[in-house]
């Protein structure tokens, strides 16, 4: 388990239970690992597809109304009618036979007569048996994705996650890291939801962190860069999004890190780009305000995408990066 975690807990449980929560943590992520690496024998898809959807299905099951919350060790989940057949008149249906009668998707993975979506070996087997039928190469995979979800946004963010996961070869991917140098002289406070009137009355979605020109800005989380390039409102600007399916916003930069380009994979830590005040006009404007970095953070759905107040978690990755800066010294 990452340090992002354990820190979480600190402040809410005693000490002594972060060693407990860490522990707990890593059993988890081993149970799941041990599980896609099976189904990737039986079914042939690589692994780090399979836990991509689990952890995509698990993101947006925490953040939907509309769908139970995720229980047990894994995330998937099938809606009643996809997993039995829409016509079958028994919706709890888990005889494999009446499943296929009824159209439904529903199979045994683990070879007890059967089919059970709250089972986990069920449950994979039935996705990745889903996504076999368009075969197990990226560009398949891709497509059976978008057959399953209908939403170009989820097939990329689903792709994103088994990039991630691959390159690194591991599940345990929170870890967070502050955007600016603790070294530097900058200066932030809680400005989520302020009113903004440039281009148009709109609300402030995010924090500003006011430092600068030219002060590194550094990646907060494991992610994928999605975007890159100029916006009228936050100029010179990178979207990185994390296994966590959250959006990290970086703008106002005055410049990019050399070699960066959108899909490529960042760590915690490393350099992105550098502190400005570009935007709010074409591209290349610059010095309508002071340098400062706007840092913000959104959620997908699966349907939509908001934002959210980033000011509690800077404040903890601060004390985190402080913490593991002192660790190492």
């Amino acid at each position: 388990m990452s340090i992002a975690i354990i820190f979480l807990f600190i402040g809410t449980f005693p000490l002594q239970n972060a060693a407990a929560v860490q522990k707990d943590q890593a059993k988890l992520l081993e149970e799941r690992m041990i599980i896609y690496k099976n189904i990737e024998v039986i079914t042939n898809i690589p692994w780090y597809y399979i836990a991509a959807v689990d952890q995509y299905e698990r993101n947006i099951r925490k953040v939907r109304k509309d769908l139970p919350d995720p229980e047990g060790i894994l995330g998937i989940y099938f809606p009643p009618e996809k997993w039995s057949g829409p016509i079958n008149p028994n919706q709890a249906d888990t005889n494999p036979k009446s499943i296929l009668i009824f159209n439904g998707i529903g199979m045994d993975g683990n070879g007890d007569g059967k089919a059970d979506s709250n089972n986990p070996e069920d449950a994979l087997y039935t996705f990745a048996n889903y996504l076999h039928k368009y075969g197990s190469d990226e560009d398949n995979l891709e497509i059976g994705l978008w057959d399953y979800y209908k939403r170009d946004k989820a097939v990329g963010i689903i792709t994103g996650f088994a990039k991630m996961y691959k390159a690194f070869g591991t599940l345990d991917l929170y870890e967070h890291h502050f955007p600016l140098p603790l070294r530097a002289n900058y200066s932030y406070r809680d400005t989520w939801g302020d009113a903004r009137g440039w281009g148009g009355r709109r609300i402030h979605e995010g924090t500003d962190i006011f430092a600068d020109y030219g002060v590194n800005v550094f990646s907060t989380c494991y992610g994928i860069v999605e975007l890159k390039g100029w916006n009228k409102y936050g100029g010179w600007r990178i979207g990185i999004r994390d296994i966590n399916n959250t959006y990290h916003y970086f703008g106002h930069l005055n410049g990019y890190a050399k070699d960066l380009k959108i899909g490529d994979i960042v760590r915690p830590g490393q350099l992105i780009g550098s502190v400005g005040s570009s935007g709010y006009g074409p591209p290349g404007t610059s010095g309508k305000f002071p340098p400062h970095l706007h840092y913000g953070m959104y959620k997908d759905n699966g349907k939509t995408e908001w934002s959210f107040d980033p000011y509690p978690h800077l404040k903890l990755w601060e004390r985190q990066t402080r913490q593991k800066a002192r660790a190492r010294n």
